[in-house]
């Protein structure tokens, strides 16, 4: 059995069902294929999962903290059974959203394991997909597009595999019955951070391994060092510069021992589990590129800047692609290569000024070049930055922790690059993006009337202070 569309879509995520939506748009007739359920990784292992625990752990550590606010309390605890429940209930509600959205848009949802052929007796040229369903039976898809939008799984170290018990994925760890007692968090990138930030709150004693020499290596160095300050007052061990020796690592019913080399000693370090967190890898097993002339580099589907393959007629997006692995840039790239297809002419995205944001205790939030990249760059840049200390809906909040760095062209005035850690930063980044989009100056920013009292108003201080003029402390 055959049917023929318009576009064909392998994978139900965030970049494959917003293209979905966007080609019903425009006319063309879809079929979206989804083995599992549709949301992909941020509804249901990522995005949504987790920033569900983190506000848990984020409300958890503030009742503690209650007293402070005029709020006394007794017996506090933490009932994590229920903190999961509520982690699903919010899940499922959004699935049901997402599924409510293809029917709106009469979108055919195929619901089996798709494969990508090559030439046959229902296409003289590969990129029909072929769908096997649960029952054995199986059905040929047809399009005029392909959109490969597999997404990607965790990475694990080599010699080092997950066995969900005591050596978690994080996909494996957003299924804990209960809380460990202690963690070894090996990686400190963007989701080695936010565990490390969740479990603090939730009581875990902590430790962060991370290779490189700072946490969160691709955001701005200050807020990097500003993090590792703050982990370390709450108590989170960072262990910076530091490899993990994977086959001394020992798992069982003790717990995980493994010894790390830092700074020239051998550590040993003891724990109830350990958390891989070193990046993730593209879903490119079994969905038959290799049918194809789709070439992949270092893991990765290799595509233009339309989105294109190879075989032109091919798209991809998403985690599968690599670049900014972040399900917002997935759902723009999905929604541009729907566009390019139709015909038109979109603009093409820039990954410089794409928001970038990590859900830790205090958030951390950035668009732009960072410092060290601006000057890389040969800008002879200027910076300004400036305290939530000295914010008053921070007070208010009780949460002054953090800054914002906005970084300019000296000889131009240009907005290069703003960095912002510091209380719920990812709610308002979107400001500083716009302003980068709109080639706005600093001044520009700083002369837009913000309100008071708000947490915003820092953008306004630390843009004048790149100029020696801003208005607080």
């Amino acid at each position: 059995m055959s049917k023929t569309v318009d576009l064909a879509i392998l994978g139900g995520g965030m970049g494959g069902y917003m293209a979905a939506i966007r080609a019903a748009q425009l006319g063309m007739t879809v079929a979206l294929v989804e083995k599992d359920k549709l949301g992909g990784t941020c509804l249901h292992r990522g995005c949504i999962p987790s920033k569900s625990l983190l506000r848990s752990a984020e409300l958890f550590s503030q009742m503690k903290d209650s007293e402070a606010y005029g709020i006394t309390t007794g017996g506090l605890g933490l009932d994590f059974g229920r903190v999961q429940d509520r982690k699903t209930k919010i899940v499922d509600q959004l699935h049901l959203g997402v599924q409510a959205l293809m029917r709106k848009n009469k979108i055919d949802v195929v619901h089996g394991y798709g494969r990508i052929i090559g030439p046959s007796i229902f296409s003289p040229r590969s990129g029909s997909v072929a769908v096997e369903f649960a029952d054995g039976e199986l059905e040929t898809i047809v399009p005029k597009f392909l959109l490969v939008a597999t997404g990607s799984r965790p990475r694990v170290l080599p010699g080092l595999e997950a066995d969900g018990t005591f050596i978690l994925t994080s996909d494996d760890a957003l299924q804990l019955d209960e809380l460990p007692r202690s963690i070894l968090i090996v990686g400190g990138g963007v989701i080695g951070v936010e565990w490390a930030s969740m479990l603090n709150d939730f009581g875990v004693e902590v430790t962060v391994i991370e290779n490189e020499g700072r946490l969160v290596p691709t955001e701005d160095a200050d807020v990097s060092r500003e993090l590792e300050a703050l982990f370390k007052k709450r108590g989170i061990r960072v262990l910076t510069g530091a490899r993990l020796q994977t086959e001394s690592v020992q798992a069982g019913a003790a717990g995980v021992r493994a010894v790390v080399e830092h700074k020239g000693t051998q550590v040993e370090l003891a724990a109830e589990k350990l958390l891989l967190s070193v990046g993730r890898e593209a879903n490119l097993k079994n969905i038959g590129v290799e049918s194809t002339d789709i070439k992949v580099e270092r893991g990765f589907v290799k595509v233009n800047a339309n989105y294109q393959t190879s075989e032109s007629h091919i798209y991809a997006v998403g985690d599968v692609i690599g670049g900014l692995q972040l399900a917002h840039v997935a759902s723009h790239e999905g929604i541009l290569a729907v566009e390019h297809m139709a015909g038109l002419k979109p603009e093409p995205m820039k990954s410089h000024l794409v928001p970038r944001c990590i859900y830790t205790r205090p958030e951390i939030a950035s668009v732009g070049w960072t410092e060290a990249e601006a000057r890389e760059k040969g800008f002879d840049v200027k910076v300004g930055k400036f305290s939530f200390r000295y914010i008053g809906k921070a007070l208010v909040y009780g949460e002054t922790d953090g800054f914002v760095k906005v970084v300019a062209d000296r000889a131009s005035g240009d907005l290069l690059g703003v960095h912002m850690i510091g209380p719920h930063v990812t709610d308002y980044i979107s400001e500083a993006a716009l302003a980068q989009v709109l080639n706005a100056t600093p001044w520009e920013v700083a002369h837009t009337v913000h309100p008071h009292p708000a947490l915003s108003e820092i953008l306004a201080e630390a843009m004048l202070a790149v100029d020696g003029q801003a208005m607080g402390m």
